[in-house]
């Protein structure tokens, strides 16, 4: 289990309320029913907006064996190297989402993820905050 460090638990809080900060303002400028990748486009420009460092796409190999597999793998959004975002645009969340986020972080050795589900009424009920080894 991955442990944080007073300093490095507020910096990826930080990171995790401007991130979601950023959704806010691309959800109230294009609401529900759009397409995922619109989403994640819009969340990535409004989040790079703000200054953090974001990659889209970034593939993500899996070890086996001892050898390093590309199995097409992709994370939606990476901010700063430390926080992933996996973005939808589905009617609802299911446990399985939030589990490929966990194995994600996991596997990038990172601790905390972000999915965010655009359609919604409300963004707020559309946000979990998942984490590996950090505190929630």
């Amino acid at each position: 289990m991955l442990e944080a460090s007073s300093d490095e638990a507020s910096n990826l809080d930080s990171l995790t309320d401007t991130i979601i900060a950023a959704a806010i303002h691309v959800h109230r400028a294009l609401g529900p029913g759009m397409l995922e990748s619109a989403y994640k486009t819009c969340l990535a420009f409004a989040t790079a907006h703000r200054g953090l460092a974001v990659q889209r796409e970034v593939a993500m190999p899996l070890k086996f064996r001892g050898v390093q597999l590309d199995c097409g793998y992709r994370l939606d959004i990476l901010v700063e190297r430390v926080v992933i975002v996996e973005v939808k645009a589905i009617a609802r969340l299911e446990r399985v989402h939030a589990a490929q986020l966990l194995s994600y972080l996991r596997l990038m050795r990172l601790k905390v993820g972000l999915l965010i589900n655009f359609n919604v009424p409300l963004l707020r009920s559309g946000i979990q905050r998942v984490v590996n080894g950090f505190p929630d």
